[in-house]
């Protein structure tokens, strides 16, 4: 299926149903007073995260979704009935703007949440809704109200704990293929990899991160070199990059240190705090560099690239430091998403901890006595 993350498309909730003027008409019943009912209210349009899509190849052709207005209100007290909603279904990670203002109006991003982006609008009143004791054959009934109309661009930013970056042919989706399920495309040519791929890393029972691999940067990426900046969006929201530099490239002549510092300026280009997220530089392909050369090389590109993080020697074809790699990474998430978690104030008198004094004692420190205070002289 064809990758899409972009789409442009037009909303319309349903109207509301006019309201009706009418009066009783039976035999032997000459002033059977006012039997207008309202009339309905318009469909709304609803949008659903679901968590079995990964494209928005649906909005790219069908770019119209109009919900079903209301019935207008008939006589013998019948009111209208309601439009049907519609519910538009997204993939998780969907950022929903207004295409005219540019404002932001939702973003998808647990699966199966349900959010309303157009309201349908409240149906008219029947004559009947205005009788009064002093007015007792009301003409007056009232239209049914628009419903909200949207022009969205919809913007789809994939949801993963880890982004992979660096140069095409650098073995990414070598490495994303080798510590989990996935299955892209791999071949010896640049850009084999057209559209982002998930791949859910399990390190144990319960235990998983999900990593996701971009098509590669290029010197040059911010002019529209290559395939541009265009998938760099979908490392936002990450919390860990990888930066896979490969050691043995096929021209002797390319030097990977200036290819590592050209990924680090497009980097900032693009987005200066995508560039201070956490980014830890992996050394692939050392199974092509001969075992005796491999510890001088390693130490020659780390010190001319001058990174101040950790560096990581892996072989993503033979699985060589893989293993190392993901536990260190899962590691890493567990400490981000523990410190992301609110302080939440426990109530001592509900504390769990009360009940154990090993606990208790752990938690609360001892008291420091006074030295200058008389009665413990």
């Amino acid at each position: 299926m064809k990758f899409v993350d972009e789409a442009y498309i037009d909303i319309a909730a349903g109207d509301g149903g006019n309201g009706c003027a009418s009066f009783r008409h039976e035999k032997y019943k000459e002033f059977g007073g006012p039997d207008g009912g309202d009339g309905g209210r318009g469909g709304s349009v609803w949008a659903l995260a679901d968590e079995n899509l990964n494209t928005l190849i649906d909005y790219r052709y069908s770019r119209r979704f109009e919900a079903q207005r209301g019935e207008h209100g008939k006589g013998s007290d019948m009111f209208g009935c309601k439009g049907d909603d519609i519910i538009l279904k997204m993939p998780v990670g969907t950022i929903i703007r207004n295409a005219e203002t540019g404002e932001l109006m939702h973003e998808l991003l647990q699966p199966g949440e349900q959010i309303l982006i157009a309201k349908g609008g409240e149906g008219g009143f029947g004559n009947l809704r205005f009788k009064s004791s002093i007015n007792r054959a009301p003409r007056q009934k009232t239209i049914g109200h628009p419903g909200e109309r949207f022009s969205l661009a919809l913007e789809l930013k994939v949801l993963a704990d880890v982004g992979l970056l660096g140069m095409p042919n650098a073995g990414k989706s070598t490495f994303i293929a080798a510590v989990s399920n996935a299955r892209p495309k791999i071949a010896d040519y640049p850009f084999t990899t057209l559209h982002p791929n998930l791949g859910v890393v399990r390190v144990g029972p319960e235990k998983s991160f999900v990593i996701a691999d971009v098509p590669g940067l290029i010197e040059g990426a911010s002019e529209g070199a290559g395939l541009g900046h265009q998938f760099l969006r979908h490392l936002q929201r990450t919390r860990l990059l990888l930066h896979v530099v490969d050691m043995a490239p096929f021209d002797d002549a390319v030097d990977p240190v200036l290819q590592a510092r050209a990924i680090v300026k497009e980097l900032k280009k693009y987005d200066p705090e995508l560039h201070a997220k956490p980014r830890w530089l992996v050394l692939n392909k050392l199974d092509m560099i001969p075992a005796e050369q491999r510890e001088a090389r390693v130490k020659d590109f780390v010190k001319r690239f001058r990174h101040k993080g950790p560096v990581f020697e892996i072989s993503a074809l033979t699985r060589e430091g893989c293993e190392l790699l993901v536990q260190k990474i899962f590691q890493h998430i567990v400490a981000t998403r523990e410190a992301e978690k609110p302080h939440v104030e426990v109530d001592p008198r509900f504390d769990a901890r009360r009940d154990q004094p090993g606990l208790a004692a752990a938690a609360e420190p001892a008291p420091q006595l006074d030295q200058d205070d008389p009665r413990f002289r």
